[in-house]
């Protein structure tokens, strides 16, 4: 196992952060790490890598054990926090060579360098100063200083926060190419992302684990017998006489005559819908039935 968190508690004065979490993340997984603000998140990623000490219980990485002075531990793990600090003075190679000095890989940093900078597409800025990039490229900074001494685990928190579409993308593609080589946990309010490259999920909330899930299979912890119907119609109706279809509830108008129905029963009420356009003289221009997404899961587990 490349993570071991067993029975970890914090406490910040009467407030509990982390109330008795356990989890695993086995070598070579992408785990997307998922919660709402305030739920432990942040705490448990400082507490994995050894910034904070957890109140009881106890995190190994590779078989050892964190501590907050444990430095072998942490020449294991590559960490990306929330905020992204870094030097803005400082020119992109001279940073990357400061970061390799700390964890003493002096002897092929160069090589390092030249290699991680052309994994995180940071070659047209390198001789730039970072306080002069986008926040795209500090992104990319942030995680080539994490990869900068080829750690076996990557903890990355918020990594895309901030960034246009178009960014978020570079960075996932670079998330899903490190996640090829290493252990990745990964934190994020983006749905999409975690679907995107994440293995399994584990949803975090008011300090205790809610979900731990293969992804395949976190959808059947949300009501199956649930249906969310999306309608358009070729001319108006109103929602009246769409609530005489039995087993429908929370009918939605979402544009012109598209229409969102949902439903409790397990049956299928598609033709039933379909029955009430013809009865009504409508033409069914569109009718699909939604498939449960990891926001739902989210929204049910921790709302």
């Amino acid at each position: 196992m490349s993570i071991v968190v067993e029975g970890v508690s914090k406490l910040y004065g009467k407030q509990k952060a982390l109330d008795n979490v356990s989890f695993e993340v086995k070598t070579g997984e992408i785990v997307g790490f998922l919660g709402p603000n305030g739920a432990g998140k942040s705490t448990m990623m400082k507490i994995i890598t050894g910034f904070i000490p957890p109140a009881s219980g106890r995190v190994l990485v590779n078989g050892l054990e964190v501590g907050t002075d444990n430095t072998d531990v942490k020449r294991q793990i590559g960490y990306l926090p929330e905020n992204n600090p870094l030097y803005p003075e400082m020119y992109v190679r001279e940073y990357l060579g400061y970061v390799a000095s700390i964890y003493k890989t002096e002897k092929n940093s160069k090589k390092q360098i030249d290699r991680i900078i052309g994994l995180t597409g940071l070659a047209p800025e390198q001789n730039k100063q970072i306080g002069s990039l986008s926040k795209g490229y500090k992104q990319r900074v942030g995680l080539a200083q994490a990869l900068i001494h080829n750690p076996a685990v990557l903890i990355l928190d918020e990594a895309t926060t901030g960034l246009d579409p178009n960014q978020i993308i570079e960075i996932r593609n670079l998330i899903k190419e490190a996640g090829k080589e290493k252990t990745v946990l990964l934190s994020t309010h983006i749905m999409q992302e975690v679907e995107a490259i994440c293995e399994r999920v584990i949803i975090i909330d008011h300090g205790v684990i809610m979900a731990n899930e293969e992804k395949s299979r976190i959808y059947s912890l949300v009501n199956q017998s649930r249906q969310i119907i999306i309608v358009e119609f070729d001319k108006a109706v109103d929602s009246g006489q769409i609530a005489a279809i039995n087993n429908t509830w929370n009918i939605r108008l979402i544009k012109n005559n598209t229409w969102q129905i949902e439903s409790d029963t397990q049956e299928d009420i598609r033709p039933a819908i379909f029955n009430f356009a013809v009865s009504n003289n409508l033409t069914v221009l569109s009718l699909q039935k939604q498939q449960s997404n990891l926001e739902e899961v989210f929204r049910h587990l921790t709302s």
